[in-house]
């Protein structure tokens, strides 16, 4: 083993009396799922939610499908979550009682802001004090409920992963006390006290990229032609780098575009780091990339934040005329080749 200051820098370990993850260099993993599903159920069950009219309570959580996972890479903390919740709720308008009322969030998860996130508002039978109620958790309701989905969020990032990155060789400093950053940069991560000082790419306005498209092939032949060298050469029309492993980097169209791929799902998901080489000098988005096979097709979802708001229009045109037509064109899997 190498001594501190010696040897390849990527192996460097420090002299740790509890020898764990030294340098906090390899990737590790905590499962946040029980965790969560106490955390919804803290956070939401009970929750009274009135205005003048009328009075709701949620009642029961009835269900909870999905996974949460905090990840922590050379002390880089990584969020994955994604759940389904459905709720039951109770109401009081004036002096009618209206019981078996639902609720249901599909899509709480880290490729959406808290905003995104829907809270659909259903009733078992239609009437007009339903109705009435439904309008109350609607306007008052879904913005409380949201509040608590981010509170969520934020004990996950903040009281979770504590103990994740280890202190460093120094026990005196704490270089890892954590916070929810509070930056206006591409994404707000969790950071050590001296990010305000090296923050992550430049302050810049910036906006979140939503497409979708539908391609005539397999998602595992699409999967292969967003990751493959010769694949991406073929429809970019040039030469290209693409490494497609976690933390391999990309280059494409003459370098107009370049980037490094930091989660990869086989024939379902792609997450990289991706930047146009007009952007300033050390900006970049994360650009999400879902596959979902559809019988004879593949939707294929992007959502990437952080795009700058002066390049928008153009980031998507170039998304629709260099990768979506291009793809279909080389492939023949649009609609109009069949």
């Amino acid at each position: 083993m190498a001594k501190w200051g010696e040897g390849d820098p990527r192996w460097i370990v420090e002299e740790r009396a509890d020898a764990k993850n030294v340098n906090n260099w390899h990737w590790t993993e905590k499962n946040a799922s029980p965790w969560s599903k106490d955390k919804f159920e803290e956070l939401l069950k009970g929750l009274e939610i009135e205005n003048e009219q009328g009075k709701c309570k949620i009642t029961n959580i009835s269900k909870v499908e999905g996974e949460a996972f905090a990840n922590n890479r050379k002390a880089k903390l990584i969020f994955l979550y994604e759940w389904v919740i459905q709720l039951e709720w109770s109401g009081m308008y004036i002096v009618s009682v209206m019981p078996k009322l639902h609720l249901e969030i599909p899509n709480l998860s880290e490729e959406n802001e808290i905003h995104e996130v829907d809270v659909n508002v259903s009733t078992n039978k239609d009437t007009k004090e339903g109705d009435k109620l439904k309008a109350i958790m609607r306007t008052v309701g879904v913005k409380l409920i949201r509040q608590r989905l981010a509170d969520y969020v934020h004990q996950l990032k903040t009281e979770f992963i504590q103990g994740m990155i280890l202190p460093s060789k120094d026990a005196t400093t704490k270089p890892y006390e954590l916070l929810l950053c509070e930056c206006t940069f591409t994404v707000c991560v969790l950071c050590d006290s001296s990010a305000v000082t090296k923050p992550l790419g430049v302050p810049i306005s910036t906006k979140k990229l939503i497409m979708k498209e539908e391609f005539l092939m397999s998602a595992e032949d699409l999967y292969s032609t967003l990751t493959e060298e010769q694949r991406v050469s073929a429809f970019t029309r040039a030469s290209c780098k693409v490494d497609a492993t976690r933390g391999g980097s990309f280059v494409l169209l003459d370098g107009q575009v370049s980037g490094k791929f930091t989660e990869l799902i086989r024939d379902e998901k792609i997450v990289m780091e991706w930047r146009q080489k007009s952007w300033p000098a050390g900006h970049h988005s994360t650009a999400t990339i879902t596959l979902s096979q559809k019988d004879d097709r593949t939707e294929l979802k992007l959502v990437q934040a952080g795009v700058p708001e002066a390049s928008y229009e153009n980031t998507k045109q170039g998304w629709k005329q260099y990768y979506w037509a291009a793809i279909k064109q080389t492939f023949m899997c649009g609609e109009r080749y069949f």
